[in-house]
């Protein structure tokens, strides 16, 4: 068994480091293949695990509610500065949690109680922060949602893409405070500047929640919606390769409103350590190799979903602009659920989610779709010809989900084209 080259720091400590190593193995044997996951680099690990873990750093750089935060102020500007560098921003803020608090915070910052919001809907692509009814935010903002278009199977223009005529009709109905762009199941191009027009007409703030395109809009593979929206909000650990967490960048004259909003409005003491790890992230995503990796990203989603798509697995909006596919099972088979093909394919040694598709028959749990991504194993090196294997290894797992020797030896066929592809081959070890 495999383990982390930081194992040796959890001294004495059998069932942790026993877990660490049975996740370690996981990670590098089995294809990962959720579009809201990566494989850091051992510098972003490294950062995370730091010494900077003790420090209490409540507050700002120069504005600390703590003494001995000289070093961590220095640590914290340095990855403001290099987040506003990397997008063209402002002002920037390195110290939320997640990509959720991020939203709650802007929401707080710059909208009263009440106030209406226009979003995307949860069930066509959108996130639980933009007013789900399971989400907090729902019971203190008023949201109105917008959607997709309906199913169009002609390949020259094709359904389920953002709804725009809807969009703006909503727009000048309800006259929203906020407008947002920004999703979490959908695979087309998300463009600001047509979000930026709507808004303008009603006199709307515009914020982008750039939790999956964000990596994508680094590396110039996406349009850059910074120059367009008031706010932009993301997390650091999809394709942008960082650690779990994440930031918000916004016009100067937002900045001091976000930041009171983050703290003390949200959160108390940063996580000094993970905004190291940020800081490393976005130096390694101002590398030309990484935009080199963000368009061979892309370059996998669109093989893999029409390497899918020829195996009887429909395709929502009939293929792909970023890093994900969202896979529509009913064609394919009737009676398989996303649920049940997240479980198979797990044994299979697949990972993957489940996920609603627009205007799904199914519940959120069970649901008709999966979601894929190629973020993981494009950081691995992966290609274009190792895609169309995956889906080739998909296909026959679903098709004979009840064979446990099929599943087998798809399993070991999937273990053989990991240790190819180790992200970490040169730090793991027996």
């Amino acid at each position: 068994m495999g383990h982390s080259p930081f194992d040796q720091f959890i001294s004495g400590d059998d069932e942790v480091t026993g877990l660490l190593a049975q996740e370690w193995d996981r990670q590098t044997s089995t294809l990962q293949l959720i579009a809201s996951e990566n494989f850091t680099s051992p510098s972003v690990m490294a950062a995370t695990g730091s010494i900077l873990t003790n420090k209490y750093a409540e507050g700002y750089p120069g504005r600390r509610y703590y003494g001995g935060n000289h070093i961590v102020d220095e640590v914290e500007d340095l990855a403001r500065r290099r987040l506003t560098a990397l997008l063209g921003a402002d002002h920037a803020n390195v110290q939320p949690h997640s990509g959720a608090s991020a939203n709650v915070a802007v929401y707080q910052a710059l909208l009263q109680p009440g106030d209406t919001v226009l979003a995307m809907r949860l069930d066509q692509g959108g996130h639980l922060t933009h007013g789900s009814p399971a989400s907090i935010t729902s019971k203190i903002w008023n949201f109105v949602s917008y959607g997709v278009t309906a199913r169009n199977d002609d390949p020259t223009q094709p359904g389920e893409v953002i709804d725009f005529d809807l969009l703006r009709a909503l727009a000048h109905e309800h006259r929203p405070k906020m407008i947002i762009a920004g999703a979490t199941a959908y695979s087309r191009l998300i463009e600001p500047a047509i979000f930026r027009e709507i808004a303008d007409e009603v006199g709307a703030l515009l914020m982008f929640d750039a939790a999956h395109p964000i990596g994508l809009i680094a590396g110039g593979s996406h349009p850059n919606p910074v120059p367009y929206a008031d706010v932009v909000t993301f997390t650091t650990h999809k394709v942008l390769r960082g650690p779990r967490g994440g930031a918000i960048v916004s016009r100067a004259e937002y900045a001091k409103k976000i930041d009171s909003a983050v703290f003390p409005g949200m959160q108390g003491g940063p996580l000094e350590h993970s905004i190291a790890a940020k800081a490393v992230a976005f130096r390694e995503a101002a590398q030309a190799s990484y935009s080199a990796y963000t368009d061979q990203v892309v370059a996998n989603a669109r093989s893999f979903a029409s390497a899918l798509a020829e195996r009887g697995f429909r395709i929502v909006s009939g293929g792909t602009d970023n890093h994900m596919a969202l896979v529509d099972l009913q064609e394919f088979d009737a009676e398989l659920t996303g649920k049940e093909a997240q479980e198979v394919l797990d044994r299979a040694g697949i990972t993957a989610n489940r996920n609603q598709i627009p205007y799904d028959p199914r519940s959120p749990f069970v649901t008709s779709g999966l979601r894929v991504g190629t973020a993981a194993q494009t950081t691995a090196g992966m290609t274009g010809a190792e895609f169309v294997q995956i889906a080739e290894l998909m296909e026959r797992t679903l098709r004979h989900r009840t064979d446990d020797h099929v599943l087998d030896a798809v399993r070991q066929e999937v273990a053989d084209l990991c240790a190819r592809f180790n992200p970490y081959a040169g730090f793991s070890a027996e």
